[in-house]
């Protein structure tokens, strides 16, 4: 009888110690694995990834820039390669100014990003728009750095 408690308790003992070294990393032979989350081709992943999602406007604008113009270019090219893709382009606007006038804005905005997809051959049927102004703000925050990014066309593939 003492020599089965014996053997309980050295066996609890090493499953402890097992434990122990199992949590510390005890293991020095065990490499890690690093796994790439590569995004699937003409996921909305992708297009995250690889093509910029974004278009910015300045203040009270929603006219697409020159500067802009290479993003929307990219998110063309992108659609081109990817024919069956269709997106939903959102727009929004910074928290100043009143509800109805940013809900106006972001339309706008979503609304100059799908004609300047449209001019790049990327067809006006798969792309739907939608305005949040200022009420669903990509960004959280106030000054002009969450502005900047908060007077934004995000293209949402679906």
């Amino acid at each position: 009888m003492r020599t089965n408690i014996l053997n309980k308790m050295l066996a609890m003992a090493g499953t402890a110690l097992l434990l122990v070294a199992c949590e510390s990393g005890g293991d020095k032979d065990v490499q890690e694995v690093n796994v790439s989350t590569k995004a699937i081709p003409g996921s909305s992943e992708d297009f995250k990834q690889n093509v910029k999602d974004r278009v910015f406007f300045a203040l009270n604008k929603s006219k697409v820039t020159a500067a802009e113009g290479a993003t929307i270019h990219a998110q063309a090219a992108w659609f081109k390669m990817y024919p069956q893709t269709t997106a939903m382009v959102e727009g929004h606007a910074d928290e100043r100014g009143s509800r109805e006038y940013n809900l106006a804005l972001g339309h706008r905005r979503a609304d100059a990003v799908k004609k300047e997809l449209a001019k790049h051959g990327v067809g006006a049927d798969r792309l739907k728009t939608i305005s949040y102004g200022k009420d669903k703000p990509p960004v959280q925050g106030t000054g002009e750095a969450a502005w900047q990014q908060q007077r934004t066309a995000i293209t949402i593939v679906n």
